[in-house]
């Protein structure tokens, strides 16, 4: 039996990188999977990989909270229910802290924290007992990168929301857990604002300071979300999961 037959899984930020990779692995092992993004070109994109059968895609903004109501709406008329929520529609703006703008806070704690919050919040109803939430925090959470002081606090907040969650929600049965990626070769490296000319030395530079001594694959982050969303780790709940080629633990 594959290991999520008949669940039901939420994906936001699912029309590339992670999440992407991460439906595609959940689809496989027998989920039903619904993804979010804000791009509507990219989602239908995602669907074309994934199949007709076995996903749909809502365009929804998890910074806007008007968008939620829709988004629950449709899921309880397509499925009656949701197993899995993997939470990991994020953004990243890169500046120091001297530098950093009040649009760069608001734009980053919005969707990275306020919009997490709100979407599982929201999913709650419609989680089955022992369903499995997941959260997208990153290595920035317990690292003091350059330029990630406001995004490694939002990555910090959901671990910590790892925590309180698991124990609001013990009651009925719904684990929580946090996955922290490394760098990983995903389409946001583009959107840090690294040009083509400038990205070799950046990986080089970036896969320095890991000790597997290199970037990580969207897949690979894709396979420790799986073992948090399956049975496989019924007994394992509030973690911090790394997935960063050891750059994080030293």
């Amino acid at each position: 039996m594959k290991r999520l037959e008949n669940k039901v899984a939420l994906i936001t930020g699912g029309s590339s990188g992670i999440g992407l990779a991460t439906a595609k692995t959940f689809i496989h092992e027998g989920a039903k999977v619904v993804i979010t993004g804000r791009n509507e070109d990219a989602l239908n994109q995602a669907i074309q990989i994934l199949g007709d059968n076995n996903a749909i895609a809502i365009a929804s903004d998890s910074g806007d909270l008007n968008h939620h109501d829709a988004l629950f709406s449709t899921i309880e008329k397509q499925y009656g229910k949701l197993d899995i929520v993997f939470a990991n529609a994020g953004i990243i703006l890169l500046s120091d802290f001297p530098g950093s703008t009040e649009r760069d806070f608001d734009r980053q704690f919005n969707i990275n924290v306020k919009g997490t919050f709100f979407t599982v919040q929201k999913a709650l109803p419609l989680m089955s007992k022992g369903g499995s939430i997941i959260l997208t925090s990153s290595v920035a959470h317990h690292k003091g990168l350059d330029g990630h002081n406001i995004y490694a606090a939002t990555k910090a907040a959901l671990r910590s929301f790892a925590r309180s969650w698991t124990t609001d929600l013990k009651d009925r049965g719904i684990r929580v857990n946090c996955l922290s990626p490394g760098p990983i070769a995903t389409p946001i490296i583009s959107k840090m604002g690294v040009s083509e000319a400038e990205r070799e030395l950046f990986d080089m530079q970036v896969a320095s300071r890991i000790p597997a001594g290199r970037f990580g694959l969207p897949e690979e982050v894709a396979a420790a979300a799986l073992f948090l969303a399956s049975d496989e780790s019924s007994f394992i709940s509030g973690i911090d999961l790394s997935v960063d080629g050891g750059m994080g633990q030293i």
